[in-house]
């Protein structure tokens, strides 16, 4: 089946929501593609809140919160691009509440904010701890609305491939799960909002789904990725099973101790404390692990002095997740963490309005890399980057569309037929290993070599390991299942291609990157930042059969880079 849109969204969690619905309001005919079904889109885990400078809990501004968030990203955001952020937060946080988010309130009525860490003010918009959940809820009847006036959401389609004719981006190929088969899907304007690629390490707090997708077609269609070695590892992961704790755990005052029950956070942030950067509080976690002060490789988060009232009323999801994976009760019993891959600073490369280099592609959420987050995110920052960023790609990719020239040369047809050739050279193949196993080989390895502390004969042994699983891969590796309809095998063979692809560039850029910054920690080799050589953006093209760095300089406009202290 053949469709064809004004503007095309690929995935259908908030940037990819928020961005069909601004498309469709702006007079484009859309459609949406998503793997999941929308409200099963790795969005909804978010839990902890969404940050705009409201000023409802004390004193705030948008030059504040631009400020925290260029702080945090150790100087490596865009600053231009951060001051849009902010500035425009508010207005998106009324759209939503206006919308139906039900967002939690202060005894005034006014919407309540939470602290987050290195945040100057409590920003955290939040509803109880099952923020992400609410955003997708009221989003998806947006969409439903927009269903109704002509916007078409083609859900468990699984987009592998751009379409890119005479230098613009006219559309994807899809394997359509439900039925089966290669599809050609067009649009006059593409927006890629795929999510991120938490599933290349083994405990990340990313959804099975979250594989890199749109960066690797990205990255194969010949755009460039940016600041790929910055993957932020979140500090309450739960043991064994790595869900996700919100922040907002500690931002209402939880603590986290040692086997001792030392609050150890007064050492590494005596001032912030737990409620330092996530960069600090990882690294603080896995010092105290390595030192033997954790209990069976994590720390543990207390709310015990919390009381039952607070955590019921404020923590609700937290608690019913510690019942349910780590059978602790957190009002009577502290929680077993550790850090745990979370979110992938880098991406795709995006002007403010989410422009690609290549005409008539955009991309927004984690997908993308505008800079907002530099080298290290701040907690909140995320959910209200997928909605700000998400409907500023709408509205420009719906004006581009609206504006363009008709596109189809048969190109489109061609590419069709080259993919699903491909497919069935795939599903053919009777010999080789299973997916699954390089896979899980590839997720341990990065956990143990590029992981919180990178270490420079781990790299480099890393680098190894990758050529190896890509040989592996380019050997072949055996779809068991040689069927149709919803073939996970086949699908998972193609994402452990997107997987290898995106670690090659992690690894590269962080091998070049020879200094400390954010979420890169090199503690033996080059322990401090590097403004001096290293105040630059990683950029990363495909070449002929692997990945070239290159660099590019951070937008400055207002602050100068100092140094963090906590």
């Amino acid at each position: 089946m053949e469709a064809t849109h004004d503007v095309l969204v690929v995935g259908a969690g908030c940037a990819g929501m928020r961005a069909a619905i601004e498309a469709h309001d702006r007079g484009a005919k859309v459609g949406v593609i998503s793997k999941l079904h929308p409200t099963r889109s790795h969005s909804g885990a978010a839990e902890g809140g969404i940050n705009a400078a409201l000023g409802n809990t004390a004193e705030d501004s948008p030059e504040t919160h631009a400020f925290d968030t260029v702080k945090g990203s150790d100087y490596l955001g865009d600053q231009d691009a951060i001051e849009i952020f902010t500035a425009e937060a508010p207005g998106d946080i009324y759209q939503l509440e206006h919308w139906g988010c039900v967002f939690s309130r202060n005894d005034e009525g006014r919407l309540a904010q939470r602290p987050f860490g290195a945040a100057g003010s409590p920003r955290t918009v939040y509803a109880a701890d099952i923020t992400g959940h609410v955003l997708i809820q009221v989003l998806y009847e947006q969409l439903q609305r927009r269903m109704d006036e002509g916007m078409t959401v083609y859900e468990e389609y699984f987009a592998f491939r751009l379409v890119i004719e005479d230098g613009r981006c006219t559309g994807v190929i899809s394997w359509d799960l439900m039925n089966g088969g290669v599809k050609l899907l067009t649009g006059k304007s593409v927006i890629l909002a795929t999510g991120g690629a938490g599933r290349l390490y083994r405990a990340t707090t990313n959804a099975y789904a979250c594989t890199g997708d749109g960066m690797a077609m990205a990255l194969r269609a010949g755009l460039p990725l940016k600041d790929m070695e910055f993957m932020q590892f979140h500090p309450t992961t739960m043991y064994p099973s790595g869900i996700l704790i919100t922040e907002g755990c500690r931002g209402e005052g939880g603590y986290l101790i040692n086997k001792e029950g030392e609050r150890f956070m007064q050492r590494y942030a005596p001032n912030a404390l737990e409620l330092a950067s996530r960069d600090v509080v990882s690294r603080s976690e896995t010092t105290e692990i390595e030192a033997g002060r954790g209990i069976n490789g994590s720390v543990l988060l207390d709310l015990r002095h919390l009381g039952a009232e607070k955590i019921l009323s404020r923590l609700p999801g937290s608690r019913e997740l510690a019942m349910t994976y780590a059978a602790v009760d957190p009002i009577y019993d502290p929680i077993p963490v550790r850090p745990g891959a979370h979110y992938h600073m880098g991406g795709v490369e995006t002007d403010n309005w989410g422009l690609t280099e290549v005409e008539g592609l955009y991309a927004a959420g984690e997908v993308a890399c505008v800079s907002v987050h530099g080298a290290n995110r701040l907690g909140g920052n995320s959910l209200m980057e997928t909605i700000t960023f998400g409907r500023r790609a709408g509205q420009a990719a719906a004006e581009a569309a609206l504006t363009a020239p008709a596109t189809g040369n048969g190109h489109g047809e061609v590419a069709r037929a080259d993919a699903e050739a491909w497919v069935k050279g795939l599903l053919a193949n009777t010999e080789g290993e299973r997916p699954w196993q390089v896979r899980d080989e590839l997720g341990q390895s990065m956990l143990e070599n590029f992981g919180v502390f990178r270490y420079p004969d781990k790299m480099e042994r890393q680098l190894e390991l990758i050529a190896g699983y890509r040989e592996r891969y380019e050997r072949g590796v055996v779809v068991e299942d040689k069927g149709d309809v919803f073939n996970s095998d086949l699908t998972q063979a193609i994402e452990l291609g997107y997987l290898l692809d995106l670690a090659a560039c992690m690894l590269q850029a962080g091998v070049a990157r020879k200094e400390s910054r954010g979420a890169h920690s090199r503690p033996t080799d080059f322990p401090d930042r590097d403004d001096e050589n290293f105040l630059v953006h990683s950029i990363t093209r495909w070449r002929d059969d692997g990945p070239e760095l290159s660099y590019k300089e951070v937008r400055m406009t207002r602050w100068e880079p100092t140094e963090r202290k906590y």
